[in-house]
């Protein structure tokens, strides 16, 4: 259990970290040079230690690109951009909501049936969001709204959405592919973060590149690396093989705890009463909902799990 804890907590500390780059570079150049960088390393190690599984089919490559378009790219230059003008554990907390989402996208997407119970709990989960995003500051304010929705919360949750329709492309990758998820996270890694570079190339100053500090920007993104897309990778896969995906999911919900936390130590950011009043809709919500899947018996591990932030 203390694993488990310790996973959430690693999570958390990416957005905190991200928010602290993000002060020295441009978001899609922190994007793209973090994902190359990562994705680079990750197929070298396949294609040195695992060479006889570094074989692309061809019919799968628009699929591995929707991957690194979907899963990579948007999903983390719509987070990054977010940083800028919320608050770290406000970001984390919408980006949360992943489990809402799947269900939904199950439901109109995989036509999979939704109970009354697991109804009343995503109703409930989106009610209780409502006095986060409700809460805006300053910084958030300058980038203008869409009804009640700011820009920038309206961009987390593309993120959350872009990010939930990367599993389904992960998954189709292994299970229709034949990749392994190392495999083809590293692909989508680099292919997303070519993307990203070229999206900073064409809108953010080079002079020689968008780095203000170098030597705390390459810090931030060599933790990111190691945290984000190394330890938390593989440690989510391990307790898999103890805990369900269901528990997993669930547990999860305790990042934006830990954000919260590390934000109000590290950045000084103030946690007021919108966060705990929404926490406790969307926790009311999830627990409905995951009871019903536990009833329900969808307790089967899942091996495939997309990067975070």
């Amino acid at each position: 259990m203390p694993l488990v804890f310790l996973l959430y907590a690693l999570f958390a500390s990416v957005f905190t970290i991200s928010k602290v780059g993000l002060e020295y570079t441009q978001p899609f150049f922190f994007v793209g040079s973090r994902m190359a960088l990562a994705g680079f390393l990750m197929l070298l190690f396949q294609y040195l230690f695992r060479r006889g599984k570094f074989q692309v089919n061809k019919q799968h490559i628009w699929l591995i690109v929707k991957l690194g378009i979907f899963n990579i790219y948007l999903t983390n230059v719509y987070e990054f951009w977010v940083l800028k003008y919320l608050t770290s554990f406000k970001t984390c907390f919408i980006y949360s909501l992943s489990p809402f989402l799947s269900a939904l996208f199950s439901y109109f997407i995989l036509s999979e049936k939704l109970s009354t119970k697991k109804w009343i709990g995503l109703t409930i989960g989106f009610l209780g969001l409502m006095p986060i995003l409700l809460s805006q500051g300053a910084a958030e304010s300058e980038v203008g709204s869409l009804l009640f929705f700011s820009w920038a919360e309206l961009s987390v949750m593309s993120a959350a959405v872009c990010s939930v329709y990367g599993w389904i492309l992960l998954r189709k990758c292994v299970n229709e592919g034949g990749y392994s998820p190392f495999m083809a996270n590293g692909m989508s890694m680099l292919i997303g973060g070519a993307i990203a570079l070229c999206h900073s190339l064409a809108v953010e100053e080079w002079h020689p590149i968008p780095v203000t500090n170098l030597p705390t920007f390459l810090e931030c993104t060599l933790l990111l690396i190691l945290i984000s897309n190394m330890i938390c990778y593989n440690l989510y896969g391990q307790l898999l093989k103890k805990f369900t995906a269901t528990f997993m999911s669930f547990a999860g919900f305790t990042t934006p705890f830990f954000t919260a936390l590390f934000g109000w130590i590290v950045l000084s950011e103030v946690v007021g009463w919108p966060f705990f009043l929404s926490s406790i809709g969307v926790l009311t919500g999830l627990t409905i909902f995951y009871m019903e899947e536990l009833k329900q018996g969808y307790l089967q591990p899942q091996e495939v799990e997309t990067s975070r932030g």
